[in-house]
């Protein structure tokens, strides 16, 4: 045997032996627990908490330990919606007991304080909140169904002795029936969006093809006055032009106009003569018309 472990042998046979002679035990309090000494001959349970370490006590005494660092509780619970269907919830809380107030948990409830007294008050709080919801909207209120639960064990549990850190849902399950009606009612709700959707393109083509053809129409219409008002404006001139020639159409300028043509023929009426003599441009001599006769042309 080393010469290390020579005490330890030492104060383990020394421990053995008060044990035995005197009737004493040690308790050890772990960092995050409190303990309570129990006197049953005496003064009964302690007043003060006992904080992390190694106590020793009579064999006939006790330590009642308590952990009171936060801890987590889960319980599936089984809770009807405002419209009668099955909602399964899996309910996380976190908590611990009051460090301080030990003494008064381990008087009023003892150490199995989450099954006699948190767990009844959580379901019963779950099961009151969800139902004021109807079940397709418990999934995207959990937070605020969380919300209202944690309010309620807080109110159930004050002077209880325990604290209250949180409560939280998680796995949420509804009913098959319901989901694939769920499904059903989102499938013909995404289509109802899409014809609207496709109404509204609808209606916009329209609108746009109304404006198109009107804006053709006009289009039309004011290239048709332009045309129509270039035909009155040409008429109008060639009326005044039509107008102004006829101003200048004299008897003495259309015989002007008779006599200076290349093509004009002279006809001489003579006083004398009982016969016209017509003067054809090109003959050097006139041409006399017996009686009866028809001129060539």
């Amino acid at each position: 045997m080393s010469i290390a472990s020579r005490p330890i042998l030492v104060l383990a046979l020394t421990l053995s032996a008060a044990s035995g002679a005197g009737g004493c035990a040690g308790t050890t309090v772990q960092p995050g627990e409190r303990g309570l000494f129990w006197h049953p001959f005496t003064e009964g349970l302690s007043t003060e908490p006992l904080r992390d370490g190694f106590y020793w006590r009579a064999v006939w005494n006790s330590v009642y330990v308590y952990d009171v660092r936060w801890q987590s509780y889960t319980e599936t619970v089984d809770a009807l919606s405002s419209d009668d269907l099955l909602v399964e919830l899996k309910t996380a809380v976190i908590m611990r007991p009051i460090p301080q107030e030990v003494y008064f948990l381990a008087h009023e409830i003892g150490t199995d304080f989450y099954p006699r007294v948190v767990k009844p008050e959580l379901l019963a709080a779950v099961r009151s909140v969800v139902s004021g919801y109807a079940m397709v909207h418990v999934p995207e209120k959990s937070a605020e169904i969380a919300s209202k639960v944690q309010a309620v064990v807080v109110e159930k549990l004050s002077g209880r002795h325990l604290e209250i850190a949180s409560v939280a849902l998680a796995d949420i399950e509804l009913a098959k029936v319901v989901l694939d009606a769920v499904e059903r009612k989102q499938a013909k709700e995404q289509e109802k969006e899409q014809k609207e959707f496709e109404l509204v393109i609808a209606e916009k083509d329209a609108e746009i093809a109304r404006r198109r053809a009107r804006g053709e129409g006009d289009a039309v219409r004011i290239r048709s006055e332009g045309e129509a008002e270039g035909l009155r404006i040409r008429a109008l001139g060639q009326a005044q032009a039509q107008d102004t020639i006829t101003k200048t159409l004299t008897p003495e300028y259309l015989q002007y106009k008779l006599y200076d043509s290349p093509n004009a023929k002279l006809v001489l009426l003579p006083d004398k003569l009982n016969v016209p003599v017509l003067v054809s441009p090109g003959l050097d001599q006139p041409h006399s018309l017996s009686q009866g006769e028809v001129p060539s042309r």
